[in-house]
């Protein structure tokens, strides 16, 4: 590698993709690390079911509004985006059985649900720009 590879500090890097710009994808990408932090704290029994699933449901929000995003026609994006907020929904559904179940703090819970409905009207609001 030439030395000024070496050198590009994260903040450069982190300008190369179109998604890496969005809010949308940012704010996903936050409450991604968030809830993976969370459920550290969710009992072993849970491991393969609800924690696994929470998991896999917030990443997927990130990973389809970048998805969408690279090199696609707007009815594309449109489309991954709808994937995105399905995700969010799933996402919320499992903060709800995370609650129930005692796993979370009502102040975990409404903190990312709170994060969750946000996040999901800067998508909606987003999608219905592309058409």
């Amino acid at each position: 590698m030439t030395e000024d590879l070496l050198t590009l500090n994260f903040d450069e890097c982190m300008s190369k993709f179109k998604f890496e710009k969005l809010l949308i994808w940012q704010k996903s990408m936050n409450l991604g690390e968030d809830i993976n932090l969370m459920i550290d704290d969710f009992p072993k029994k849970e491991l393969y079911n609800l924690s696994s699933q929470l998991l896999r449901a917030v990443d997927s929000v990130a990973l389809n509004i970048s998805e969408g995003s690279i090199g696609q026609s707007n009815p594309e994006q449109t489309k991954f985006l709808g994937y995105s907020i399905r995700s969010l929904a799933e996402v919320v559904t499992c903060l709800h059985k995370a609650i129930r179940r005692g796993y979370i703090s009502e102040e975990q819970f409404q903190k990312y649900y709170d994060e969750s409905f946000h996040l999901m009207n800067m998508m909606i609001a987003f999608k219905n720009n592309l058409k």
